[in-house]
């Protein structure tokens, strides 16, 4: 142990903690979060988490209480500055993540300080670190729009880091136990936000057994550590709390019977107890394999993970998804510096060298085997099942860890040169080494930047106000249905429309939420005022819940195969299913809300494919604008008014010409969706794909109804400016705003 520089860091003035610079670095990460913050809301689970937080809901498992806790307290103290709830709630994503670069600005001081020996330098060295940090590609794009909970378990791990750091820097005395304790009751309490922030505990059972083996075995400790234990889980009691109130958004319906088994639940993180919160808090629903079980090889996970790492210090280098491009030489040149600021650390204080170098280990190598994720979906060779989106949000902790580490060797590189020189002026004329710090900040600005993305809620507005009134809208996934919650419960968006998650009629409460919120004394009223001239005048609420089914008979729907031809009737349609078919439990529980629910309520689905295929009612579906609607009618004979089917080389789909055209014309919105230059999240370019389809197609069919050929040809040069940004491409056409 080194214990002189251990000392030393509290001997005088110039060597305490500089927390007033660390102050001034997190404030500039802020300024930078600020500047290229997101306006609104986003694709993903940013919807979710932003509508949770403003309700008080509950987030998909395992809940995220102290996330929505957080953020509902966030959004009433920025109350009195009238922004937007979506900005407050991002706000919240860059003040948590500029909290951890003040830590690790600390904790990169206190190695920088003995290996450049001089305390303007190592602040120098420390602001070069902080930089790193927080110019991380994820690390800077999860900070400017808050699409998940992790910047809040950042900030865990990182306060936690230096409070150990504090603990073993201090003289041996009584109090010094405190910072051992606050760190446990932080990571403890941060796991009811995410398990994320429990990640410090291997680095720091291993810090604490190097310099203080019989420590942990301390009666005084243990009478105060145990209690905080206890106090930091008990903060997980919100959700069974909050789910007996039946919020709107009550994912996993967590309630519990008794109190008792509602506190085992707890106490246990889900092993036994009170089902339903068990269930939540284990993430039951994923079923996700042991770590044992490799859903992927682990060469190929560590490739995608050397992928993810790639993005970090200059993603707009090369717009390739893929590693081994144009950015290798910064790929090797940061890898490099990160492990000359472990070397740094080792020269250092080998026991704080020890604590990064195990910290590191855990959020990457051990990271990677822990996850077991799939291939990665840019990466997936034919044969292979990937992910649904690429997951480097997952590594942000140790992106933003790498990036200090790097600075760290940034600082180990400018002493070493320095010394070469064997000049007084050595130092300031090899200063300009740090402006390597400045790499991350200009290679990555273009695809960090969401100053200008309104691409998720224009996306929600537009589908929802597709919808006639009280009409129920079938989704498939995240990025159809959360954009839509968020609209609908912060922006209040059409809460007339009832939006039925198709994925989540496999579970056994969500149906039953459907059901009670559509009864008629829950039904929320069609906004006359959100109209717009389209659906005037407004037709009365329904009378009856979308399906006749109770609760037990929901209950016993499972998926079945067909014996015989069965024929459904759905209203004045009726469906004929081939023996040897098999209806899954949604098939079956979309069938009986499309049958008890038609007579009143109009039914859309916000794809064509998808379930709507499956059970075969494509045939009758008709366009409306981004949605379709199914419309029971005679496919030989009848002949709708305003139906035109179009060409057969263009899908040949029906589309009701005049709502269609109305609807693109006079209420929807594009900004961030066909004006931008770059759409940096591949897996969701199937949104600007929708626009491109509809505005073509719709162009197709107005020409085959002899229709205006100037209206068609501004469809079409629509068409083309989605079509750049659909494909991938770098730059869109100026686009329509609300």
């Amino acid at each position: 142990m080194n214990s002189t520089h251990r000392l030393s860091m509290d001997s005088n003035t110039e060597t305490r903690p500089p927390y007033r610079a660390a102050a001034l670095a997190a404030l500039g990460a802020f300024a930078l979060y600020v500047v290229t913050l997101a306006p609104t809301t986003a694709f993903w689970d940013t919807s979710e988490y932003i509508a949770t937080a403003h309700i008080l809901g509950i987030p998909h498992p395992p809940g995220n209480a102290l996330f929505v806790v957080l953020a509902r307290a966030w959004i009433l103290l920025l109350s009195p500055l009238g922004m937007p709830v979506a900005v407050r709630v991002n706000l919240l994503a860059a003040l948590t993540t500029s909290g951890a670069i003040f830590f690790l600005f600390l904790i990169a001081y206190r190695v920088a300080r003995p290996t450049l020996g001089d305390h303007r330098r190592a602040l120098a060295g420390a602001t070069a670190s902080a930089l790193l940090g927080a110019t991380a590609y994820t690390v800077w794009n999860q900070a400017n729009v808050n699409e998940k909970v992790y910047t809040v378990s950042v900030l865990v791990i990182a306060a936690v880091s230096w409070l150990a750091v504090r603990w073993y820097d201090q003289p041996e005395n009584p109090r010094r136990d405190r910072y051992l304790l606050v760190a446990l009751f932080l990571m403890v309490l941060g796991s009811t936000n995410h398990l994320m922030s429990v990640l410090p505990a291997p680095a720091l059972v291993v810090f604490v057994l190097m310099t203080h083996p019989t420590f942990v075995l301390r009666k005084s400790f243990l009478v105060r550590a145990i209690p905080l234990v206890f106090l930091g889980l008990s903060f997980n009691f919100f959700l069974p709390i909050r789910a007996a109130q039946d919020p709107i958004i009550n994912e996993g319906d967590p309630v519990c019977d008794t109190a008792t088994g509602a506190a085992v639940a707890v106490f246990t993180n889900g092993k036994y107890g009170c089902p339903a919160l068990a269930y939540n808090l284990a993430r039951g629903q994923y079923q996700k394999p042991p770590a044992t079980e490799r859903q992927a090889t682990f060469g190929a996970q560590l490739k995608n993970y050397w992928q993810y790492f790639g993005w970090q210090w200059a993603r707009g280098l090369d717009p390739s998804e893929l590693p081994g491009t144009a950015r290798l030489p910064f790929n090797l040149l940061f890898l490099g510096l990160g492990f000359a600021g472990l070397w740094a650390a080792f020269r250092a204080d080998r026991a704080v060298f020890t604590y990064l170098a195990v910290l590191t280990g855990t959020l990457t190598v051990g990271l990677v085997f822990y996850l077991n994720f799939k291939y990665g979906f840019s990466l997936a060779a034919p044969g292979q099942e990937p992910e649904v989106r690429e997951r480097d949000y997952f590594f942000i902790a140790g992106f933003i860890l790498w990036g200090s580490l790097a600075g760290m060797g940034l600082s180990w590189v400018w002493a070493v040169v320095s010394r070469q020189l064997q000049s007084q002026r050595a130092p300031l004329l090899t200063a300009p080494i740090l402006g390597f710090a400045l790499v991350p900040l200009l290679f990555n600005w273009a695809w960090a930047d969401r100053a200008d993305d309104w691409a998720a809620r224009d996306w929600a507005y537009d589908l929802l106000m597709s919808v006639e009134p009280y009409g129920v809208l079938f989704t498939n996934g995240d990025n159809d249905t959360f954009p839509l919650w968020y609209a609908q419960e912060v922006e209040d968006v059409r809460k007339d429309v009832t939006v039925i998650v198709g994925q989540y009629l496999h579970t056994d409460w969500y149906p039953k939420q459907i059901v009670s919120q559509s009864r008629p004394e829950n039904q929320r009223p069609f906004p006359s005022e959100q109209a717009l001239g389209i659906y005037s005048p407004s037709p009365p609420m329904p009378t009856k819940p979308v399906t006749r089914l109770t609760d037990d008979q929901l209950d016993r729907i499972g998926g079945t195969q067909l014996g015989r031809d069965e024929t459904i009737n759905l209203g004045d349609l009726a469906v004929t299913y081939p023996a040897g078919m098999v209806l899954n439990r949604e098939h079956q529980i979309v069938l009986a809300i499309i049958a008890d629910s038609i007579d009143e309520r109009p039914i859309y689905f916000a794809a064509s494919g998808g379930t709507m295929s499956q059970i075969g009612l494509d045939r009758w579906g008709v366009r409306q604008g981004l949605v379709t609607k199914l419309m029971p009618r005679n496919l030989e004979t009848a002949v709708v008014p305003g139906v035109v089917q179009g060409s057969p080389e263009y899908g040949g789909a029906f589309y009701d010409v005049e709502r269609s055209l109305r609807l693109y014309d006079d209420v929807y919105a594009f900004r961030g969706i066909r004006d931008r230059e770059i759409w940096q999240d591949r897996s969701t370019l199937m949104i600007p794909w929708m626009f491109y389809a509809t505005s073509l197609q719709l162009a197709d069919v107005i020409r085959g109804s002899g229709g205006d050929p100037a209206v068609v040809e501004r469809l079409e040069q629509d068409a083309l400016g989605f079509q750049v940004v659909a494909g991938g491409g770098t730059k869109g056409t100026p686009g329509a705003q609300p």
